[in-house]
């Protein structure tokens, strides 16, 4: 804070105007430090506390947490299973969202009603609405079978399982994902397209250019960085995949129990089922280094494309 200050009529001290905005900014610091800083700490420094208890007693210090869970064949499972998420729904959230948001921000009638409809998930709790799903999804009287069977596709069994496996499984949660996805990336690409000059636009129908081109040439270069931010924050969201699992299946992990863990769902296991703390901590250091990679890797990916 700057020393400096004024009296005012009264000889009362005035803080300096470069110093008033700290004395505001003082909550929300210790806030910071005490619900976030000290935690993101106080979990790495957990991760290497062997047989840590919440009386906060440990047997010693080293790699043991980190060597059970990388040598775990449930949480490898979960790995495999929250990329498998993570590259099929973002992909595809953002292509379809491209799309839809393309299409949302024509200048047609009656477009508001398409407008709420699109945004309709944002303003409902996810686990209510998979619960809609888990019925959508039933293999006898479910409308997703039902749609399928007029195209001849017989009856397929989303939600059980087949002489102990259940291959079905990791596709319901992609889809309710997917469609979970597309309104928040909907609103930024849609923020995206109206800052995006009529100009250029104007100027390609004079040169005779058609939709698809427009489209291509134009539009998608100058949402690139939009598409990109949305990218980086959805598959920072998809990696932490966890209530799109619990309505389907009861608060399972799949019809089997244990055969669709996502990370954070096996963390959720370890810290409140089995009590292993350092066991949760390491796995969500190295939850946080996987999507700081990719981060990284896009952010990195995003800086090499200059439109």
């Amino acid at each position: 804070m700057d020393k400096k200050k004024n009296n005012d009529s009264n000889g009362n001290y005035i803080f300096n105007k470069r110093g008033e905005p700290l004395i505001y900014l003082v909550p929300f610091a210790i806030g910071l430090l005490i619900f976030t800083v000290y935690p993101i700490i106080n979990v790495v420094f957990m991760s290497f506390k062997e047989g840590y208890r919440l009386s906060g007693n440990f047997t010693g210090w080293g790699l043991a947490n980190y060597q059970y869970v990388l040598t775990n064949g449930e949480f490898l499972s979960s790995i495999k299973n929250t990329f498998i998420y993570v590259f099929t729904v973002v992909p595809i959230a953002t292509i379809l969202s491209i799309i839809v948001a393309n299409f949302l921000n024509q200048k047609i009638k009656g477009m508001a009603i398409f407008q709420t409809a699109y945004f309709l998930p944002m303003v409902t709790s996810s686990i209510a609405v998979g619960i809609s799903w888990r019925y959508m999804f039933n293999t006898q009287f479910g409308v997703i079978n039902w749609l399928l069977s007029h195209i001849g596709i017989g009856p397929i069994d989303w939600l059980g399982a087949t002489a102990g496996r259940a291959p079905w499984n990791i596709f319901v949660i992609i889809i309710f994902g997917i469609w979970n996805l597309m309104p928040f990336t909907i609103i930024l690409l849609l923020s995206g397209l109206q800052n995006i000059d009529p100009m250029y636009y104007t100027a390609a129908k004079v040169d005779g250019a058609n939709s698809w081109k427009v489209f291509k040439r134009i539009t998608v270069p100058l949402l690139a960085p939009t598409i990109f931010l949305t990218m980086i924050v959805n598959m920072i969201s998809a990696f932490k995949v966890y209530n799109e699992v619990i309505p389907f299946w009861s608060g399972k992990a799949g019809v089997l129990g244990n055969n669709l863990y996502t990370m954070v769902y096996w963390i959720k296991e370890a810290f409140y089922s089995k009590q292993r703390l350092g066991v949760a901590a390491s796995a969500s250091i190295i939850l946080f280094l996987i999507i700081l990679v990719f981060t990284v890797i896009q952010k990195y990916i995003q800086k090499k494309t200059d439109y």
